[in-house]
């Protein structure tokens, strides 16, 4: 079983190699993507709090509306700190997404709307979880995201199967044989960052794995036999007060604060806000709990909070800070852009132990034939 499942193991990395190296490397600076945004935008991702409060969200509306005649405000990532509200436009009767920032403070416009992968770290994060395939028009739509799951299936497999190969890791697991040759050094190397890393490397892949089903499985399967529907204008009533909405969200679920809200994208959905609330748990989402309102009469409708629902429902909403590493701050995320790295590094010396095996082999192999031709050789 042991040889069975090193075979699986060594193909299945060597399928996977060049993904999984991307994988790595995008996810690992991906860990850093607020702060990078910051370096790279200071003057649109930051803004100075000019008030103790944030312009009425209307006013903001309104503004957008006015700068923006061609668009339809689709989605509002809201911040109550020293981050530029993000704000997403969907180009009216096309579909395509834009994005902009915006100072919540003062309603300053900070920069003009561009596409959902324009900045770097966005492009980054396309590449990290569809290896830009999604927007190739002679592939199928979802594509990349496909792919994406399976590569996430790959590193999941090759956790497991490396675990159970090496299930005495303890017995030797910081012992490397440095005056070996090169192949018996890099093997104990291998060993023991894929054991320490495994734990890491687990969530990730089966955090990833999720991720990529669920937007396939919502654009794919629940919309198979459906037109997308493409917007042309707003499809909540105009004499909304989204302001009020906010503010009756507080009341709906205790310690609510609203991080993101979803205009109706779609004649059957409604107004949603998500937001986080105080927990004990330190890993429930900053979009975790949900209330909705009606789209027509501005009417509370339901509420959604992690706090009151079922344990599985928990530990898919902790998915997102187990997968970013952000859940304990600046240590956790250094911790996960380490550990996040550590594929690359066990790919290369995965693929130089698998080389060196098979040169091995194959002289073996000649050796052998050569002692059948000339059996009075020695």
């Amino acid at each position: 079983m042991r040889k069975t499942l090193f075979k699986v193991h060594s193909w299945f990395a060597l399928c996977a190699l060049i993904p999984l190296i991307v994988i790595s490397i995008t996810g690992s600076i991906l860990v850093f993507k607020s702060e990078i945004d910051g370096l790279l935008m200071p003057d649109s991702h930051f803004v100075v709090p000019s008030s103790s409060e944030r312009k009425p969200i209307d006013s903001l509306i309104t503004i957008t509306e006015n700068a923006f005649p061609r668009f339809v405000i689709g989605s509002w990532e809201i911040f109550s700190d020293d981050t530029a509200d993000r704000v997403y436009l969907v180009e009216r009767g096309t579909g395509i997404w834009h994005k902009f920032h915006l100072n919540q403070y003062t309603g300053d416009i900070l920069s003009q709307p561009v596409g959902t992968s324009h900045y770097f770290t966005d492009w980054f994060l396309e590449l990290h979880y569809t290896f830009l395939l999604n927007d190739i028009k002679a592939l199928p739509g979802q594509t990349g995201t496909v792919l994406g799951f399976f590569f996430a299936l790959f590193l999941l497999v090759l956790g497991i199967t490396g675990l159970i190969i090496y299930r005495k890791f303890w017995q030797r697991l910081f012992s490397v044989r440095w005056r070996a040759t090169l192949q018996i050094v890099l093997s104990d190397i291998h060993k023991m960052t894929g054991v320490l890393g495994s734990p890491i490397i687990l969530i990730l892949a089966i955090t990833g794995g999720y991720f990529n089903w669920a937007v396939w499985y919502h654009e794919v399967i629940e919309h198979a036999e459906e037109e997308h529907f493409v917007l042309t204008k707003n499809l909540h009533s105009d004499a909304i007060n989204f302001q009020a909405i906010l503010d009756d969200s507080k009341k709906q679920i205790p310690t609510f604060n609203t991080t993101f809200l979803v205009m109706p994208l779609e004649p059957d959905e409604n107004i949603t806000l998500f937001g986080e609330v105080d927990s004990n748990n330190p890993l429930a989402s900053e979009y975790a709990n949900t209330v909705t309102y009606n789209k027509l009469t501005g009417k509370h409708m339901a509420n959604w909070d992690i706090r009151e629902v079922a344990v599985g429902w928990k530990v898919i909403d902790s998915f997102r800070k187990l997968h970013f590493g952000y859940f304990a701050g600046l240590i956790s995320k250094i911790l996960w852009c380490v550990i996040g790295l550590s594929p690359v590094w066990l790919a290369g010396t995965g693929f130089y132990l698998w080389f060196s095996r098979r040169k091995r082999k194959k002289q073996s192999q000649k050796n052998r034939q050569q002692k059948q031709q000339h059996p009075l050789n020695k």
